[in-house]
């Protein structure tokens, strides 16, 4: 897991070829006035999903891990959303078996931490991180890219 602060993107480039050109298309898009949904930046090799969500309680936020994307997820409006996070390896209380198809899996493992982000930052979530996104209270838009392993 990463956070910090969009103004450093670049830090993390070098960790794969693909996000040099994701963090591209975060920091040159005006995502308040991109329709909600799935659009494709880069073919389904980099694609984003720009949501306007509810957030929830602790409770009902599932930790969730994927094997074929990083999720680069960044706040665009609202105050702030928490995310509760875990290594993948500790997480042992599967709620269903993996769905390849959509690329995730969820499970009931309590987080081992939680960390808030605020517009103007990121997480980078990799697939050693189980994460429960969309944690607080109030309405957010938000966008999720994926970034093909």
């Amino acid at each position: 897991m990463i956070f910090d602060s969009l103004k450093n993107s670049g830090l993390y480039c070098s960790l794969h070829p693909r996000l040099a050109r994701a963090f591209e298309l975060i920091g040159s898009t005006d995502w308040t006035a991109v329709e909600p949904g799935i659009h494709e930046l880069d073919g389904r090799d980099i694609y984003v999903n720009v949501m306007d969500v509810d957030l929830k309680r602790k409770p009902d936020a599932k930790l969730e891990v994927h094997n074929e994307y990083i999720d680069i997820q960044v706040l665009i409006s609202g105050r702030e959303e928490s995310f509760g996070w875990s290594e993948r390896r500790n997480l042992r209380k599967p709620l269903a078996e993996f769905d390849a198809g959509n690329d995730i899996q969820l499970f009931d493992d309590e987080p081992q931490t939680y960390y808030t982000v605020r517009p103007g930052q990121f997480t980078m979530l990799l697939p050693e991180d189980g994460h429960a996104p969309m944690v607080g209270e109030g309405h957010i838009r938000k966008i999720i890219v994926k970034v093909r392993r």
